[in-house]
C-alpha cells in the first residue's frame, strides 16, 4: 500500500525529531569550537602585544643611554674647546698689547697649537694626519720666524673654527683607515664628532671603535646592522642629513664600556 501525504508527513516529523536533537548538539559543538579558538587568539595577541611593549620599552632605554652618552661626549668636547678658545683669547689681549709694547705672543701660540694638536688626536680619527701636519707647518713657520705671530694668530684661529666645525658636521668623506693590517681608501660617513662609520671598496662596512688610548676599525658582521650601515650610506648620497636612522651603537667610546 502507497502511503498517503499525512503518513509521509508524519513519517518526516518522526525523523525530523530523532535528527533535531543531533543537529543542535553538533551547532553548540562548532560554537564553542570557534570560540576557544578566538580565545586562543585573542590571548596569542595579548601575549604578542605584551612582547612588542617590553621589546619597545627595551629599545626606548638602549636609546636612552646613547643619547646620554653622545650628549657627554659633545659636552668634553665643548668644555675642552672652550678651553681652547680662552688660550687663543688670551693671544688676542696679548696681541693688541704688543702696539704698546714689543711682547712676543709666539710662546703662547706654541702652547695653544700643542693643545689643538692633542684635541685633533685625542678626537674623532677623521683626516688626522691632514690636520695635524697644518698645525706643524704654522709651528714650524712661526719657530723659524717666516711666519708672523699676527698672521700665525689668525691662522691658529681658524684651526679651532675649524674643529668647531667638525663637532656639528655631518656627511660623507673618504679617507684612508687601516683594518687588519691593510690600509683601504673607503667612504666614510662622520656624524659630527661622536660616531664615525666606514664601507670598504670590497664592501666590507663597520666603525670605529676607542681602544687603549687608541681607534681601530670594526667590520660590522651581522647582516641586520650591516644593512643598517647601508642604509645610512645611502640617505646621506641623497643628502638625506635629518630623520629617524636605527644604527648600530657606534659612539666614540672605550670598547668594552
Amino acid at each position: 500500500m502507497v502511503p498517503n501525504t499525512k503518513q509521509l508527513f508524519s513519517i518526516a516529523a518522526v525523523v525530523f525529531a530523532f535528527c533535531a536533537p543531533s543537529l543542535e548538539a553538533n551547532s553548540q559543538d562548532t560554537m564553542v569550537k570557534s570560540i576557544m579558538k578566538l580565545r586562543s587568539d585573542v590571548e596569542a595577541l595579548y601575549s604578542k602585544i605584551d612582547e612588542n611593549k617590553e621589546n619597545y620599552k627595551a629599545q626606548m632605554k638602549s636609546f636612552t643611554m646613547q643619547r646620554a652618552d653622545m650628549e657627554a661626549q659633545i659636552n668634553r668636547q665643548e668644555t675642552s674647546l672652550k678651553l681652547l678658545k680662552d688660550e687663543l683669547n688670551k693671544a688676542q689681549i696679548k696681541m693688541a698689547s704688543m702696539k704698546k709694547g714689543n711682547e712676543d705672543i709666539t710662546p703662547l701660540l706654541l702652547t695653544s697649537i700643542d693643545k689643538l694638536d692633542q684635541v685633533i688626536v685625542n678626537g674623532i680619527p677623521f683626516k688626522v694626519n691632514e690636520r695635524r701636519e697644518e698645525l706643524k707647518k704654522i709651528k714650524s713657520h712661526l719657530k723659524d720666524k717666516t711666519l708672523s705671530p699676527e698672521k700665525g694668530l689668525s691662522m691658529v684661529w681658524a684651526s679651532y673654527d675649524d674643529i668647531i666645525r667638525l663637532t656639528k658636521e655631518i656627511g660623507l668623506f673618504k679617507q684612508a683607515i687601516t683594518i687588519q693590517g691593510k690600509e683601504k681608501l673607503s667612504q666614510i660617513a662622520k656624524l659630527g664628532s661622536v660616531a664615525l662609520y666606514f664601507a670598504t671598496p670590497d664592501n666590507e662596512v663597520g666603525y670605529v671603535v676607542k681602544k687603549d688610548g687608541g681607534y681601530s676599525y670594526k667590520v660590522e658582521s651581522d647582516e641586520k646592522k650591516q644593512q643598517q650601515i647601508i642604509a645610512l650610506f645611502d640617505a646621506l648620497k641623497k643628502q638625506i642629513r635629518t630623520g629617524y636612522f636605527t644604527l648600530p651603537n657606534a659612539l666614540i667610546l672605550e670598547e668594552g664600556k
